[in-house]
C-alpha cells in the first residue's frame, strides 16, 4: 500500500480498491479522493497508467487538432513531421517515462499515431488504405512505441545510478508482506521483457 498526500487530498494505491485511510493533519481531516492530478500527471488508487495515458492522447489529440492548419497544409511533409514531433509527441511523452504498459495501452498509442499520420496524409477512414500505405505517403514507421522505451531506459538509468528512496522502491527492496495473486508488472520488469523482444 502507498499513500500519496497533495493538496489536502489523499489517494491509498493499493491491491484492494476503495481501501480507507484517515489522515490528519492538525486538526484537519485530509480528503481521500479515487484519483488526482500531480505535476500534470494522473494519479489513480489502483497505481495503473491507463488513466493517465488516455488523458496524455487526449491531450495531444487536442493539439494536433489546434494547429491542424499548419500540420495538414501543402507543406513539404518532413517539415510538418518535424513539427508533429514538437507540438504533439512532447505533449503525449510528458511524464512517458514512469509509464508501466499493457498490451491495451500499446495499442492506444500505436493508434494515436496512425491517427496523426492519416490526417496528415489527408487519408479518410473510408478510403480503406492500410496502415502500412499511410506510413509511406509519410516517409515515416512506428516510432512512439520505441522513444517511450528509449526515454525509460535513460530515466532508469539516472534513477539506478542515483541512491535513495527512488532508488529502493524501483528495486523492490521495501519491507513487507506481498499479498496473493500475480504480481503486477513493474517498470524494471518491463525493461528486461522489452530488452529480449529487441
Amino acid at each position: 500500500m502507498r499513500i500519496n498526500v497533495t493538496k489536502n487530498k489523499t489517494v491509498v494505491i493499493s491491491k484492494t480498491e476503495g481501501k480507507k485511510v484517515e489522515i490528519k493533519v492538525g486538526q484537519h481531516q485530509v480528503e481521500q479522493v479515487e484519483q488526482f492530478k500531480y505535476l500534470g500527471s494522473v494519479i489513480t488508487e489502483d497505481g495503473r497508467c491507463s488513466k493517465e495515458i488516455k488523458c496524455r492522447i487526449a491531450i495531444a489529440k487536442q493539439a494536433f487538432t489546434k494547429n491542424k492548419k499548419i500540420l495538414c497544409s501543402n507543406m513539404c511533409m518532413s517539415l510538418r513531421v518535424r513539427l508533429v514531433k514538437t507540438l504533439v509527441w512532447s505533449v503525449l511523452l510528458y511524464g512517458s517515462e514512469t509509464w508501466t504498459m499493457r498490451k491495451e495501452e500499446r495499442k492506444r498509442i500505436e493508434a494515436f499515431e496512425m491517427w496523426v499520420w492519416r490526417r496528415m496524409a489527408k487519408v479518410s477512414w473510408t478510403e480503406k488504405k492500410t496502415n502500412e500505405e499511410v506510413l509511406r505517403m509519410t516517409g515515416q514507421n512506428r516510432k512512439l512505441i520505441e522513444t517511450i522505451v528509449d526515454r525509460k531506459k535513460n530515466w532508469i538509468g539516472h534513477v539506478l545510478r542515483g541512491n535513495g528512496l527512488m532508488l529502493e522502491v524501483t528495486e523492490a527492496r521495501m519491507t513487507g508482506k506481498r499479498g496473493r495473486g500475480r504480481k503486477k508488472i513493474g517498470m524494471l520488469d518491463e525493461l528486461i521483457e522489452e530488452s529480449y523482444v529487441e
